[in-house]
């Protein structure tokens, strides 16, 4: 993962942007992609210095908040809910958590917990999708069911 973050761009004047034959923002001589000093590229914040890709604003004419429209809509169209059947988007309390808190995770485990639950969240769109598509859903369950011999 962190040789995949070494070559995103993590800020308008990353270097990473000449890869994509874009001039970074404050371009400089002897820039070189890969070579982005950014918080983003160091291995012990994997990315979580900021967003990992930009968005052009340029190729898209659209905003950051425009695109999570656009994702959020598309998921919900998925899953066969409209907006206002979904729960208060303001459900949630955000505040910084202290290093010393005890119930903060290590860097690993959060991650892990995050491939895991990306993992889970893309398992569950898939079999709704082949649902209602009419097509049948595997088993892939590693044990049997109950009373059931294998």
């Amino acid at each position: 993962m962190v040789e995949a973050l070494r070559y995103e761009p993590c800020s308008p004047t990353c270097a990473n942007w000449l890869r994509y034959g874009v001039q970074p923002k404050g371009a400089k001589a002897g820039m070189l992609p890969g070579r982005c000093k950014g918080k983003a590229h160091k291995a012990e914040h994997l990315g979580y210095a900021g967003r990992r890709v930009l968005v052009s604003r340029k190729w898209s004419n659209k905003t950051l908040r425009e695109h999570k429209q656009d994702r959020r809509a598309w998921v919900l169209d998925m899953l066969g809910l409209s907006d206002d059947t979904t729960t208060d988007r303001h459900r949630y309390l955000w505040r910084p958590v202290s290093t010393k808190d005890p119930d903060r995770a290590p860097p690993a485990k959060r991650l892990l917990r995050g491939v895991a639950n990306r993992h889970r969240t893309k398992a569950r769109l898939l079999e709704l999708q082949a649902r209602a598509d009419g097509r049948p859903v595997p088993d892939l369950s590693a044990t049997p069911a109950l009373g059931v011999a294998a």
